[in-house]
């Protein structure tokens, strides 16, 4: 999210970002976190005191007055290092199950054309 002003309307914070402020706190969804100093008097929300509460990355460019408010880390994105057993073929066509590997770290790199 781009923002030229460290605070923000909630309606468009809800619309951007998906947490919506309620009066149980920032709630995307089931989860709520408190964060009650988050609202200025004005109604706004301070983005600054929202980014660490949900563990959002902000970054400024000074030269243009600009902020980036990244996505909340912790999401579900990695929820567990399990991944389903996949079985591709290797550099020589042959099949290789991902199961092979069982025990090491592996980085899987996907590539696509389109």
């Amino acid at each position: 999210m781009l923002l030229t002003s460290l605070t923000v309307d909630p309606a468009e914070f809800a619309a951007q970002t998906g947490w919506e402020s309620k009066p149980e706190g920032l709630c995307k969804g089931a989860m709520c976190v408190p964060a009650p100093e988050a609202i200025t008097p004005e109604g706004e929300l301070d983005v600054q005191i929202v980014s660490e509460r949900l563990g959002m990355s902000l970054v400024e460019e000074p030269a243009s007055r600009m902020w980036a408010l990244g996505p909340e880390s912790g999401g579900t994105a990695l929820s567990t290092a399990t991944v389903p057993d996949i079985e591709l073929p290797d550099m020589d066509g042959n099949p290789f199950s991902l199961s092979a590997l069982h025990g090491r770290k592996v980085l899987l790199v996907a590539w696509a054309s389109w």
